[in-house]
């Protein structure tokens, strides 16, 4: 059997991937997790009390913005990591362009504030759980992306899993936000982002373990 033959025995029953086969994969894992978190977090918890109120204001929404953004630039760099040729990785670092935005209006928000009430802005009432907490709320969405990698062909596992801690960790943190009642820049950039940066430490960690080809 020559090279040509073989290829064509391999391939001889092999099915076409519809298209958007790996958006659609990833999705349904990040949101199965969503939803475990989501839960999670309301019947321990709860949801802010105030939580309607605070959605008609913009701090609210800068922070959401924040995470959903790095959910979306997330999104993009595991959907790239899930395939075995990744192409160009050059445009994820878009994904530092809502830590720069953040970063612009916690300065001015200092800026505006006495600096008397700078500590107080930057640890809030829960520096010391909060990124525990995207943490924990993070493990449920990284085991539904887990599943997903189980039918995907990484091949830069460690990057893979990276991108896939970073997507946990950020879709965690979209979820927390309806119990946080913090609203400093300066908070959320430093307390959410350490959170997020520790799902894509265990990411990175756990990718070349977990998401071998089986």
């Amino acid at each position: 059997m020559n090279t040509e033959q073989l290829i064509g025995a391999l391939s001889r029953d092999l099915k076409p991937v519809r298209r958007y086969a790996v958006g659609r994969r990833l999705a349904l894992g990040v949101v199965a997790g969503a939803l475990v978190s989501a839960a999670l977090i309301l019947l321990t918890l709860g949801s802010r009390p105030d939580l309607w109120l605070a959605m008609q204001g913009s701090t609210f929404w800068v922070k959401w913005g924040y995470t959903l953004s790095l959910t979306v630039a997330a999104i993009f760099a595991t959907a790239r990591l899930a395939r075995p040729d990744p192409g160009n990785l050059r445009p994820l670092w878009w994904a530092v362009v809502p830590v720069l935005l953040l970063a612009t209006i916690g300065v001015v928000e200092l800026m505006r504030t006495p600096s008397t009430n700078w500590l107080g802005m930057w640890l809030g009432h829960s520096w010391h759980v909060c990124p525990w907490l995207v943490l924990l709320l993070a493990v449920p969405i990284f085991i539904g992306l887990l599943w997903s990698f189980r039918r995907l062909a990484p091949t830069r596992l460690r990057a893979a899993g990276a991108a896939a801690g970073l997507l946990a960790g950020a879709s965690a943190a979209t979820v927390y936000c309806l119990h946080c009642p913090e609203v400093s820049a300066i908070f959320v950039l430093t307390w959410y982002s350490l959170g997020i940066l520790l799902a894509v430490l265990g990411g990175a960690l756990l990718g070349p373990r977990l998401m071998r080809w089986r």
